[in-house]
C-alpha cells in the first residue's frame, strides 16, 4: 500500500519561506511524476508543481519564480521550496504521485501565511 508522510507545514508571515517534503513508502519503483496541488477554503484543488522522473517541472505561473520542486528519486521524495510567501498561498497543500495511469495523494499540510 502507498503511503505518503508530508512535512514542512505551518504558519509563516508573508515574505516568508517554507520548506515542504513528502515521502513516498510501499512503493517498489519510482513515480512518474511527483508533485504538490494545494486547496485554499471554497476552491478547487490545483496544481502547484509536478516534476518528473527526468527533473522536467511544470508549475501554476502563480509560483513561478517563487516556489522550486525537487525530487531523489532514490528516496522517493519529493521537495517545494516556498519562498516570498503571500497570504493567497494559505492553503492545504497535498502530496500526489503519479504511477502510470493511478494517481496517489497524500492526507495533505496546512500552509497559512499571515499578512
Amino acid at each position: 500500500q502507498v503511503q505518503f508522510v508530508e512535512s514542512g507545514g505551518g504558519l509563516v508571515q508573508a515574505g516568508g519561506s517554507l520548506r515542504l517534503s513528502c515521502t513516498a513508502s510501499g512503493i517498489t519503483s519510482s513515480f512518474n511524476a511527483m508533485g504538490w496541488y494545494r486547496q485554499a477554503p471554497g476552491k478547487q484543488r490545483e496544481l502547484v508543481a509536478m516534476i518528473r522522473t527526468d527533473a522536467k517541472t511544470n508549475y501554476a505561473e502563480s509560483v513561478k519564480g517563487r516556489f522550486t520542486i525537487s525530487r531523489d528519486n532514490a528516496k522517493n521524495t519529493v521537495y517545494l521550496q516556498m519562498n516570498s510567501l503571500k497570504p493567497e498561498d494559505t492553503a492545504v497543500y497535498y502530496c500526489k504521485g503519479d504511477l502510470y495511469v493511478i494517481d496517489y495523494w497524500g492526507q495533505g499540510t496546512q500552509v497559512t501565511v499571515s499578512s
